[in-house]
């Protein structure tokens, strides 16, 4: 008997690189927030491996009482950082980009969050009965309408677990935010990040988990379609930028696996 396989070349269209903008200025509670950091890099065809950085970008952000924190790249990685930042909640604040002589904008309101207060695990749960479920607890306030980014990150799996949550249904209550997975081990350490987010974010990522098989790794991976963020191009409106310019109170809670 005889097999044979028929190579398929696969026909991409390469169209000309677009910016990418990863501004997420996190102010993490118990920290002054000075400190943050932006990184620019250019989209490339669906089969390239090697992410190329946008380098020599000028960078700023601006609050609503004209302070400009001006970002510098850090020796031509494309990522860019200031030591100067203040954060303030329900501050708005502009991200100001000029790149190759066009002029990029984006704006975002510095959203807060609750702390996660205790973590809860259970054993032998999900379909299978061989998951480890987390647990974290947090108490949504009310009267308000918040919308939560989290983060599940273990070292030892190399994997980041994303979930977006909104209090339509919970406000005022203790929620959680839930990472189950079936390889953890003993003494694994999961740090556990919470931000609040606006709701566009949360648009906007919904829209973006909803394309991947599973929600882990990052949101700025390549992706079936494009989904624009809020970030624009006042230069030319057609060559647009992808990618999201946040602006989150942030906490972080460690929690060892039992």
């Amino acid at each position: 008997m005889v097999s044979c396989e028929d190579v398929i070349d696969v026909n991409v269209p390469n169209v000309p690189p677009k910016l990418v903008i990863e501004a997420s200025l996190n102010w993490f509670k118990g920290t002054t927030g000075n400190f943050q950091k932006i990184q620019l890099t250019l989209s490339a065809p669906y089969f390239d491996t090697e992410v190329q950085p946008a380098t020599n970008a000028i960078v700023s952000v601006t609050d609503s009482n004209n302070n400009t924190f001006v970002f510098t790249e850090n020796q031509n990685t494309g990522v860019y950082i200031t030591t100067d930042f203040i954060p303030k909640l329900n501050e708005e604040y502009t991200l100001h980009i000029v790149y190759q002589n066009e002029t990029y904008t984006g704006k975002e309101v510095l959203k807060s969050v609750t702390p996660i207060t205790r973590v809860e695990q259970e054993n032998n749960k999900g379909f299978s009965g061989d998951e480890t479920e987390l647990k974290a607890y947090y108490s949504d306030p009310e009267n308000e309408k918040n919308f939560y980014f989290f983060e599940f990150v273990n070292n030892r799996l190399s994997m980041v677990d994303l979930e977006i949550y909104n209090d339509e249904f919970t406000n005022g209550n203790e929620i959680f935010g839930y990472y189950s997975r079936d390889d953890l081990n003993a003494g694994d350490e999961i740090i556990i990040k919470n931000y609040g987010v606006s709701e566009r974010f949360y648009q906007y990522l919904f829209l973006l988990l909803q394309q991947k098989p599973d929600e882990t790794g990052s949101p700025f991976e390549t992706q079936p379609a494009s989904i624009r963020g809020n970030c624009i191009n006042v230069t030319n409106k057609d060559n647009y930028p992808l990618g999201y310019f946040r602006v989150s109170e942030a906490h972080q809670f460690v929690y060892t696996i039992q």
